[in-house]
């Protein structure tokens, strides 16, 4: 392992301008138009892949992105790690935003700017890295090895799925190694165990059959965008408690256990204010704020519109209104019975002057994962001799469904070994990712293999 850890470190540089490389292929999947550059960035990452040394490399074509899988076989003795992650990134948007280009990586006091420069091509390249450093210096990996790194995790997955159900026996393994998750804070290493669940949904209300004028129509006819808005003030009640009808039936509380470590996490949280510029928090009674925000539901209005939303006035009273509304669920919950209670709840409120329109759009289950299994017992080990101190078991209030899906269909559990911050602007203008971090997150892999493959 010193071998690898010694040329890990030398070669980083060169590490860190390949990463620059893959940061230049604009491989946005949710617009069409990029659909060149991201066939271009899978298969720069299947080239890399197999310059390091991996044995097998292919970029398997689906009727969206493709798949690029790979691997590297060692002993029917070893254990077997399965990485996943993607190489497919959010749009720019909005470019005005940016400080340097999205798509033009900029390092400044050791940081590196780019879209997708930590979520995910940094963290997902970093495992390439790792690997390349094994096989290179020490001529073997300690660990059966395998790579799925898609191309449509920022489009929902929809062809992933299929793929793992379709593929049961290539993808076998051990356990799933994702670096798609960030630490707790700077210099505070930490691995995810629980991940909560997700159900969006849109709404829309219809009433009048076109726009009408306010000044003729206002006052006998119903607005569906007042209408909506009085429903939405009706999903929280004062304790910012979710009002829909058995909504917490299911939900697994912290235990007295997980309560203590949440106390113990360093979590400032006027810092954490200023940080995201508020000045009071809205909490579900009982709960902490680091709690609410990653072990407990919520619901959320993710956009409302309706009518003139132009420059300027236009008196219309609209005959819709919309608004696309997520909830993050927890163990136990289940988004077919959640999407049901929200509809229900709905419905039950819709004027009889209007009807209602209830989409379920795409949902994920929650996962928690035991952090006394090898893997992860691991990663806590390989975390803690690279950045001195033990690592914090941690929830994260985002979800990844592709780790139920590794679960379900594979019986797979995942660790989450992620390097990124909250503060590293993913999704939005001037993502970054810390060279620091890229370089403990490769030193970390590199030790997470040695503990995991000494297992057997």
């Amino acid at each position: 392992m010193q071998a690898a850890l010694n040329y890990a470190n030398d070669h980083f540089d060169r590490f860190t301008e390949e990463l620059e490389d893959l940061l230049r292929i604009p491989s946005v999947s949710t617009d069409s138009s990029y659909a060149d550059d991201v066939k271009d960035a899978a298969d720069w990452l299947a080239k890399n892949l197999s310059s390091v040394g991996v044995e097998h490399v292919e970029v398997v074509e689906t009727d969206g992105h493709p798949i690029v899988f790979a691997e590297h076989h060692v002993s029917d003795d070893k254990p077997t790690v399965l990485v996943y992650g993607h190489y497919d990134v959010q749009p720019p948007d909005p470019i005005d935003l940016w400080d340097t280009p999205p798509f033009e990586p900029q390092r400044k006091n050791g940081t590196l700017y780019a879209r997708g420069a930590c979520d995910d091509k940094g963290q997902m390249f970093m495992h390439v890295k790792a690997a390349e450093a094994y096989l290179t210096q020490e001529g073997e990996l300690p660990v059966n090895l395998k790579f799925l790194i898609e191309g449509e995790e920022e489009t929902g997955s929809v062809h992933l799925a299929p793929f793992i159900e379709a593929n049961q026996e290539k993808l076998a393994a051990d356990v799933v190694l994702i670096s798609d998750t960030a630490m707790f804070a700077p210099g505070v290493p930490s691995i995810t165990y629980g991940l909560r669940g997700l159900a969006y949904t849109e709404v829309t209300l219809r009433g009048p059959s076109r726009d009408l004028h306010s000044g003729i129509y206002g006052g006998a006819v119903d607005n569906p965008a007042n209408a909506l808005s009085r429903i939405i003030a009706d999903l929280h009640d004062d304790d910012h408690r979710i009002a829909i009808p058995g909504f917490y039936d299911n939900v697994r509380d912290l235990t007295d256990e997980e309560r203590e470590t949440y106390a113990s996490l360093p979590f400032d949280e006027e810092q954490w204010k200023k940080e995201i510029g508020v000045d009071d928090l809205r909490v579900e009674k009982g709960y902490t704020a680091v709690e609410a925000i990653s072990a407990r539901p919520t619901l959320d209005v993710n956009g409302i519109w309706g009518g003139y939303t132009g420059e300027g006035a236009k008196t219309v009273l609209p005959a819709k209104a919309h608004a696309k509304i997520s909830m993050r669920l927890v163990p136990n919950q289940r988004a077919e019975d959640i999407y049901d209670k929200l509809e229900a709840f709905l419905m039950e409120r819709c004027p009889n002057t209007m009807t209602l329109e209830f989409k379920r759009l795409h949902g994920g289950k929650p996962v928690l994962v035991d952090t006394e299994s090898d893997a992860m017992q691991s990663a806590k080990h390989a975390m803690g001799e690279v950045f001195g101190k033990e690592p914090f078991f941690v929830r994260n209030g985002g979800s990844i469904p592709v780790v139920a899906d590794f679960k379900d269909i594979l019986g797979l559990d995942s660790v989450l070994m992620g390097f990124g911050l909250d503060s590293d602007a993913i999704h939005s203008p001037n993502e970054h990712f810390g060279l620091e971090r890229f370089q403990k997150g490769i030193e970390s892999i590199i030790r997470f293999h040695d503990h995991f493959g000494s297992t057997r």
